[in-house]
């Protein structure tokens, strides 16, 4: 089968260019978000004061690398889409619709209270995308799932911590 103009520009794919663009718009979002957690996180390790400063800077750094981690992910099914990631500090700091971390020291159980509500906020947007995902690309859908799934075991994590 010959090869078309919309292969030489985003390459042979399954999906239709449109369902791959409409899913890599979604996924673009929750990379900036895992992004945005991920330096949040670490402003709040970094700046941690408080009687439980090891287990939450320990925890914390353990949530950065998740975040991390999944951003790596939703960053490689962008690339598998045909689409180019933008993870940037620019971007992020542009397009990013986490509540800005403030500056300075922070008692743990304010980096408690501040991650919690910026996980519960990106957790929010990310089920937001799972029924046009579902509907377009499946695959991309299972990707957000799973990160869903790791966000919520998180919230459920820090929410357990201020009890």
């Amino acid at each position: 089968m010959p090869q078309t103009e919309t292969d030489r520009l985003f390459g042979a794919h399954p999906l239709e260019v449109d369902e791959r663009l409409a899913a890599a718009e979604q996924l673009q979002e929750l990379l900036i978000d895992l992004v945005d957690l991920s330096l949040q996180g670490k402003q709040a390790h970094w700046n941690l004061i408080g009687p439980r400063f090891r287990s939450v800077h320990l925890q914390l750094d353990e949530f950065v690398a998740q975040y991390r981690e999944w951003s790596d992910q939703v960053a490689e099914r962008l690339l598998a889409l045909g689409v180019a990631s933008d993870g940037r500090a620019a971007t992020v700091a542009r397009d990013s619709r986490l509540e800005a971390f403030p500056e300075g020291r922070l008692r743990d159980e304010q980096a408690i209270e501040l991650l919690s509500e910026r996980v519960l906020s990106a957790v929010r947007h990310a089920r937001r995308r799972l029924p046009e995902l579902g509907q377009i690309d499946p695959v991309s859908q299972d990707l957000v799932n799973e990160v869903v799934a790791g966000l919520e075991k998180q919230l459920w994590m820090l929410q357990a911590a201020r009890a």
